[in-house]
């Protein structure tokens, strides 16, 4: 799934990637370093003043997270009823679930611009438009095509909501927040995808498709009382308002002067930069931080999610149990674990999260192949369920913890400030196309061989954990300036070996 994205594909312009990963908006010495990050909490506190309205807005916000996941987790609920009522083949039904990545695709490379040219609330307003004329389409649906064409709308949404959501929350949040508050974009895209599971095993899926308008209906009233993003206010030349929304923000008695001043030194600076264009990026000082961004976004979509939780209905049935209860299970485990992801990924640091929660997809994978490789052969069948149940929870839960955020948080820091637009929309379209490609041909290969299938999967797998060991700097604990200072000394020295 994919979880944020960035610019324009051809020329990389206007670099909003930036506001993901530069230090924000609070002045380190004045709230929070990472030098003195446990000691300084009580001041850091004092000195930003309230922050009801940043948690405010990021409940408005992440409304958007949600309706990602629940298009997303539509298709797995619905497949035999969709299939039955219009009188659906496999091929129908695979373009149905997977024309939401394309939509998502567009939407990714567009959602710079948008957000750029409509503002932030601006560009989420557009999104929960576009996916409630999907849903609406979706609802009226008597066949196929008017089926896809509300299955691309809502997927344009979401690619946009994909960017402007963690855009959003990292803008307005102060720096001792935003980890944590950008980890409840991926927590509400599960939350989103885990409640349409459950649900869809009770209603109908006309009904299931009006409940997904209901996270945009919530979106569009609460963006009427939260602020514009500061940061795009002052990028615009809206000084007044800028003041305005960041006094809202940090609360009315903050002092909020040493942080209008860093944000508007770092807008004239960035506004020095050159604007990098796509073939920039293969330059032999980018190239590195380009193979770790695409790299981790093929073995996320490799590792086969978006096919699994597309078509989990179709997976349990094909074990041999009840798709309504293998689903409400793939549901159940789904936040809780997210939600311990969340509060390790800043204690346990990036990597080892990573390769833990890699092993885990490796487990998983493993064991839901062999479940279909011994129903095959007519082995321990009455094993097979449990065994298959077993690999796809383990599966689900181990790509909660780590695989589904950690390779975002990575990204947002590894890329230095005048290339992040073209290289976050390069990352952004490979990982849309990665989930295409996996969704599409989920149910082909499955046809061909299920436990080749899982196998398969399971290859990518254990690929992650060596690509990461071998690849992939930790930057738990590190200031986004010592995070470039590591990966360029990494390759001087690989070029000082070479030499």
């Amino acid at each position: 799934m994919a979880i944020g994205q960035f610019r324009d594909v051809e020329n990389g312009e206007n670099n909003t990637l930036e506001d993901l990963e530069q230090p924000l908006v609070i002045k380190q010495e004045k709230i929070v370093s990472y030098e003195d990050e446990y000691g300084s909490d009580e001041k850091s506190t004092e000195k930003s003043g309230s922050i009801w309205m940043v948690l405010l807005s990021t409940c408005v916000a992440v409304c958007g997270s949600f309706e990602f996941g629940s298009c997303v987790g539509y298709s797995a609920p619905t497949q035999s009823a969709i299939r039955e009522d219009l009188n659906l083949s496999l091929a129908q039904f695979s373009m149905f679930g997977s024309i939401l990545t394309i939509g998502a695709m567009l939407g990714a490379i567009t959602s710079g611009r948008i957000a750029d040219f409509l503002g932030r609330k601006g560009a989420m307003r557009m999104s929960a438009s576009f996916c409630i004329t999907g849903w609406l389409a979706i609802f009226f649906s008597k066949g196929a095509l008017s089926l896809e064409i509300g299955r691309f709308f809502t997927g344009y949404g979401i690619g946009v909501f994909s960017y402007v959501v963690p855009i959003f929350i990292a803008e307005i949040a102060p720096k001792n927040l935003r980890g944590a508050l950008t980890t409840l974009n991926q927590l509400m895209i599960v939350t989103g995808a885990s409640v349409a599971f459950v649900i869809g095993t009770i209603i109908s899926w006309t009904t299931l498709a009006l409940t997904g308008i209901v996270p945009c209906i919530f979106l569009l009233v609460g963006l009427w009382f939260v602020p514009e993003s500061p940061r795009w206010l002052a990028k615009i030349g809206h000084e007044k308002e800028f003041q305005t929304a960041l006094q809202i923000l940090r609360g009315k008695h903050a002092d909020i002067s040493d942080e209008m001043a860093e944000i508007q030194e770092y807008i004239v600076t960035l506004q020095s930069l050159p604007k990098a264009k796509l073939l920039d990026l293969f330059k032999s000082k980018h190239i590195r931080p380009v193979i770790i961004g695409v790299g981790l976004m093929v073995f996320q979509q490799f590792g086969g999610i978006n096919g699994i939780g597309f078509y989990a209905s179709q997976t349990f049935e094909e074990a041999g149990i009840s798709s309504k209860t293998g689903t409400i299970a793939y549901a159940c485990v789904q936040v809780p674990i997210t939600m311990v992801g969340a509060t390790l990924i800043d204690k346990s640091g990036r990597r080892p999260l990573i390769m833990v929660s890699a092993t885990g997809t490796f487990l998983g994978c493993f064991l839901a192949g062999t479940s279909f490789f011994l129903k095959g052969y007519g082995l321990l069948l009455d094993w097979v369920p449990i065994i298959a149940v077993s690999g796809v929870l383990t599966y689900i839960a181990s790509f909660s913890i780590g695989m589904g955020a950690v390779p975002w948080v990575i990204m947002s820091e590894i890329f230095p400030i005048h290339v992040k637009g073209a290289a976050g929309s390069l990352v952004v379209l490979v990982n849309w196309l990665g989930a295409w490609a996996i969704s599409y041909t989920y149910n082909f290969l499955m046809s061909w061989s299920s436990s080749g299938t899982y196998y398969i999967y399971t290859g990518f797998s254990l690929l992650t954990i060596l690509f990461v060991a071998k690849l992939v700097p930790e930057t738990k604990g590190k200031t986004l300036e010592e995070i470039q200072s590591c990966i360029n000394s990494d390759r001087s020295r690989r070029q000082d070996i070479i030499s």
